[in-house]
């Protein structure tokens, strides 16, 4: 599952303390010294960096138990037996609802990359899949393999809210793929979909459209919720825009429950402009709109939320939002490297606002 790309020179992307602690650290489980290590002055000859370079990776080493630091002394290392305990103790789990045969296709290059990186840096990782229903039964899942292996961290991809509120309150050093719940308070990594449905939808009002309308899973996932907020907010921002209306059409995924719920939608007042969440649903979309003779963009206007390389290789190319190939696996890589290095990261959004593909799927009204 795990390949490294190419072009990626990791440890340029590390701190020099960081990647001095990793050299040194290597060499101490290779059984470069013995009992003491050498002195600062000596490792700043070695390793060719400055002083307090090398006092930030020692502390680091510190942290993770490795090593003893006494003042005035040279350093001493701990015993082989808790030094193989440390090195163990090198796992990382990734925490999902859905397979990775399901997962989209740019988180998967992200989580391959990570993982990637992670091994050539020493560290295992393993998935733990927690299907979704049960909140109870998914706790009561994390609990048993915590208690069952010694993990460093986890990284939270598609959990529950209620699986979010517990790492957040037993404190497991956690980063989340995905938007946190507001009453969450764990690192995230995450396209900014609030600001990407604020923007389709200024898009629209922007090319003539009043009657504006987000598909969206009914899923209760952060982001999902997070892109109907921001749907929304265009029109409030936009207060000349009176006669502007937008629907939030939440459905189960599947193809009869997206029919139906848009039978419901145009039935009363048609939009003449959709946002699409997932790309698996666009087409679902646009074949329902083609049985009932409306043509894209000719009646009715549309843009997909998330990237799919096939959005662009159909004809008309769909109107799409992306990213640069490498930005959310190198910004992941990142955070998951300084989450292990430090043992813990800022709980914060880390967010990225992808660039709008225009395709040829929006049309303005005259």
């Amino acid at each position: 599952m795990s390949s490294l790309h190419p072009s990626l020179t990791l440890p340029k992307r590390l701190s020099l303390s960081a990647q001095a602690a990793d050299t040194i650290r290597k060499g101490i489980f290779d059984g470069t010294w013995n009992e003491l290590l050498p002195s600062e002055r000596r490792f700043c000859e070695m390793l060719q960096v400055s002083r307090p370079t090398i006092r930030r990776a020692l502390h680091l080493l510190a942290r993770e138990g490795v090593i003893d630091i006494r003042q005035g002394r040279r350093n001493r290392l701990l015993s082989p037996c808790a030094r193989t305990s440390v090195w163990e103790c090198r796992l990382i789990v990734l925490v999902t609802a859905q397979v990775v045969s399901q997962m989209h296709f740019v988180v998967y290059q992200g989580i391959s990359e990570m993982r990637a990186h992670l091994t050539e840096h020493g560290f295992a990782t393993e998935i733990l899949v927690c299907p979704p229903g049960n909140a109870r039964g998914q706790q009561r899942r994390v609990e048993e393999f915590l208690r069952q292996n010694r993990v460093l961290c986890c990284v939270l991809l598609s959990v529950s809210k209620s699986l979010q509120e517990w790492f957040s309150a037993h404190s497991v050093p956690a980063l989340v793929l995905g938007s946190c719940h507001p009453e969450v308070k764990l690192p995230s990594l995450d396209i900014d979909q609030r600001s990407v449905c604020r923007h389709a939808a200024g898009t629209f009002l922007g090319l003539g459209h009043r009657q504006l309308a987000l598909v969206v899973p009914d899923s209760g996932v952060a982001g999902d919720l997070a892109s109907e907020q921001g749907f929304l907010e265009a029109l409030e921002q936009r207060s000349s825009y009176g006669n502007a209306r937008a629907t939030i059409v939440r459905h189960n995924g599947s193809a009869q429950d997206i029919g139906a719920r848009l039978d419901r939608l145009f039935k009363d007042t048609p939009p003449t402009a959709l946002l699409v969440a997932k790309p698996e649903h666009v087409f679902i979309v646009i074949i329902y709109l083609l049985k009932r003779g409306l043509s894209v963009p000719d009646t009715v206007s549309l843009i997909a939320r998330d990237q799919d390389h096939v959005l662009e290789t159909v004809s008309p190319p769909i109107s799409h939002y992306q990213i640069e190939a490498d930005t959310y696996p190198h910004r992941l890589s990142r955070l998951m490297l300084k989450l292990v290095s430090q043992g813990a990261l800022a709980s914060e959004p880390n967010l990225i606002f992808p660039k709008f593909y225009a395709g040829a799927t929006t049309r303005r009204l005259v």
